[in-house]
Order: structure tokens, then sequence, then C-alpha cells
């Protein structure tokens, strides 16, 4: 087991993995860029989003970055998508072949259409050793240890095994998985599936809306996944319906959330600007339009995400286009 973990980044669902950790006997770091935050954490050795959350006196605060990760060979990616490529090379000359890349940022970067491990790959140099740890789980349920299960992919199955005996307990239980690029793409679209979920929410839509939307959206994320590689059976697993079911249905969503309050009619500047956590959907559904269009796939309902947060149109005029489109089979050979 190893010894020392250290975060670059401390929001919700970091806290809750560390606290995992610190549980298991692993000291752990958490880095922050507002350094008010961490003299705050620091203070009251509480989290400053889930205040249930309490940090004993062998985890440390960092608002300096380099310190962070000094002499620490496993390093959780925990900043929101965008930010994983400006906050891994403020530290990449600190980063060897040795060290233990964990993410569980969950995007495509927006200019470069990359997923997070390619990302880390383009940073680093394809010198380090990446682990995506995604699935069904959200941050609160962790910390009240509610039962959850999860998946460690990595391209590398014995680096997988690494990040599921280091995180595994009785309550949270890690699965192994080699496609990462399955599981990435199925952890960044289905934040944009759950943006439009949001939407049937906040328009006063029911069970059977939602239900059609869901069940569509992951042929939409699976038709994604396998254009860029991924394995099919990787969709119908944790971090692929999984996650999107829990994301489209729970009240701690923030995805799902931020949706039904654009389907309320709030302006989307207002609800970004009110907001203490970043909503991933909102970037990756601009990244996905984009990257369909590259490939040139239909993926109608994130098209339809991608006007209402984009262009303004009318959300349940996106819904009923949904439902107006040219009749065909469920499934096209």
């Amino acid at each position: 087991m190893v010894d020392k973990v250290s975060f670059l980044g401390c929001g919700s669902w970091g806290a809750a993995l560390g606290s995992i950790l610190v549980d298991k006997g692993v000291q752990v770091n958490f880095w922050h860029r507002d350094s008010h935050i961490i003299e705050k954490m620091t203070k009251s050795r509480t989290h400053y989003l889930l205040p249930s959350v309490t940090f004993p006196d062998s985890v440390d605060f960092f608002s300096n970055i380099d310190y962070s990760i000094e002499n620490i060979n496993t390093i959780v990616i925990a900043v929101p998508s965008q930010h994983v490529r400006e906050v891994l090379s403020r530290v990449k000359t600190k980063i060897n072949e040795t060290t233990h890349i964990i993410n569980i940022a969950k995007g495509i970067e927006n200019h470069s259409l990359m997923t997070m491990s390619e990302v880390i790959n383009d940073v680093l140099n394809n010198q380090v050793k990446i682990i995506t740890l995604s699935g069904p789980s959200h941050a609160e349920e962790v910390v009240d240890r509610n039962p959850t299960a999860v998946v460690s992919a990595s391209e590398d199955i014995s680096l997988a095994k690494y990040v599921q005996d280091l995180f595994s307990t009785n309550k949270f239980r890690v699965y192994t998985n080699n496609d990462i690029k399955g599981v990435e793409i199925g952890g960044s679209a289905k934040n944009v599936i759950a943006i439009a979920a949001g939407f049937c929410d906040g328009v006063g839509y029911g069970d059977n809306t939602k239900s059609a939307l869901i069940t569509r959206g992951i042929n939409e994320i699976s038709k994604l996944g396998k254009k860029v590689g991924a394995k099919a059976e990787t969709f119908f697993g944790l971090t692929g319906i999984g996650d999107l079911i829990v994301t489209c249905d729970s009240v701690h969503s923030r995805n799902r959330r931020l949706g039904e309050l654009v389907g309320r009619g709030e302006r989307l500047s207002k609800i970004l600007s009110q907001s203490h956590m970043v909503a991933e959907g909102v970037k990756t559904a601009h990244s996905i339009y984009n990257l369909r269009s590259k490939l040139n796939i239909e993926m109608p309902i994130c098209d339809s995400v991608y006007r209402v947060l984009y262009e303004n149109t009318n959300p349940i005029k996106e819904v009923d286009a949904l439902m107006t489109r040219d009749l065909k089979p469920e499934y096209l050979d």
C-alpha cells in the first residue's frame, strides 16, 4: 500500500476520495489554487464544500503546488477538465516516469478535443503511468459511506489494479478495465446527456421522457466511443450506463440541476456565476459538438444541448424536435 498521495485540486470529489485514503491510513496532501480556501481548511480541519468531511492532523494543505508534490509518487488530478493542462504544465519538471498519475476529471478538452489521459500524455510526453478512476459516484454519498462501485482504467492492467487496491474498501468497490478511452468518453459525454435530462425536469416532462432520453443517450455515447476506438461493452458498464443513470436522475447532479434551471428559463450566465462547483457538461457540450462534427456522426441529443447552451434555443422546442425527427428503426446496421 502506498503511504502518501497528493491531490492537485480539492473539490468535493477529491475530498471524498481523499477521505477514503485517510481512513485507510494513507497520508494525504491537498493543493488548491485559492490560498484563502487552503487557510480556511487548515484552521477548521473541515472541507469548504462538504462540512461533514473532517481532516485529521495527518492531512496537509498547500497553496504552493510544488511543495504539495514533493517526494510524492502518486498524484491525483482533481481539477476541472479544462484546467488539467495548465495545472500539470506547472509541475511537469517535477514529475518523472515512476510517477503514477490518477485522473478523476471528466471532460474533453475544448481546443484539442483530447480526453484527459491524452492531455496528460501530451503535457508529460508519454512518460508517466496514467490511470483514470471513474464511475457512478456522487461525493456526498461516498462521504456518507454509501456502497459505491467505480472503475479503475488503464491500458496497463497492472496500473489499474494498483489503483483498485489503493482505493477499495468494504463500501467503495473498484473494478478494473483496460479501455481507458471508453471509460473517459463515457464519463465525459454523460454530463451532456444529464443536462438534457435536466431540461426535461425543468419544463415539467415526466419519467417516460427521461427514460427515452437516457436510453437514446447511451446510444449516442457508445456511437462516439466506438468511433474513436473504445470497446462497445464499456458503455454498458459502470462508466457508461451506470454513470449516465446516476447523473441524469440524482438531486446531487450538478449537470442535471443546471439543465433543470435552464429548462425553467434561467439564463446560463446567471446559473454559472452563482455556482461554487463546476458543471463539466457545459464545456464538454462544446467539445462533443466539434468532435462529432469532425468524426461525421449523428448525436442529436448532444447537438440539442449545444444549441440551448451556446445558441440560446428553447429547451422545449429542442425536445419536441428530437421527437419529430425522421422515423427510423431503433438499431441501424
